[in-house]
């Protein structure tokens, strides 16, 4: 009658939620579509958003976990608890760099907040070396998303929500 002893038709799985996106950093956020990489702003790698940091200290920009470091430090695969996967990359054409600007903080299968600091980059070595500093990230496995909501650009701080993802069920 008030349907307490249905069964679940989805085989016991919890309802699949919003995942929460943070700023990793202080600064300018921007949607992908604006980073100055035909890789990243023309949505090859997935959609997301950018942020043009104010300062060398970058977090998380989700919670999840460590899924990689990349060895050349410049980018770090997160895996979100929902499945959905994120790219955090530190900077545009950073890879050429060998790790130089970055110092991180993390290993891989480390549990991560928006607490969580991932690394400092030093902006002044990406400007002497003709980077870009946008720290991008984007959801790499978009065939997993129902929705992506970018809900805050311009001025945000750290660890500010700024959007959210969700999965399709």
């Amino acid at each position: 009658m008030f349907g307490f002893f249905k069964k679940d038709d989805k085989k016991g799985k919890l309802p699949v939620e919003k995942e929460i996106l943070y700023s990793p950093a202080n600064g300018v956020v921007v949607p992908v579509s604006d980073v100055a990489d035909p890789v990243f702003s023309q949505k090859m790698m997935g959609d997301g958003y950018a942020v043009i940091p104010s300062d060398g200290d970058i977090y998380s920009p989700a919670n999840g976990k460590v899924l990689s470091v990349f060895p050349t430090k410049h980018a770090v695969g997160i895996l979100l608890d929902s499945g959905l996967e994120i790219l955090l990359h530190m900077g545009l054409d950073t890879v050429e760099l060998n790790g130089k600007p970055f110092e991180i903080f993390v290993k891989e299968g480390q549990a991560l907040t928006a607490d969580t600091l991932i690394a400092k980059v030093d902006l002044a070595q990406l400007q002497e070396a003709g980077k870009d500093s946008a720290m991008v990230v984007v959801i790499t496995n978009m065939d997993k998303v129902k929705n992506f909501s970018l809900d805050v650009t311009g001025e945000a701080a750290v660890k500010a929500e700024i959007g959210s993802v969700l999965p399709k069920e």
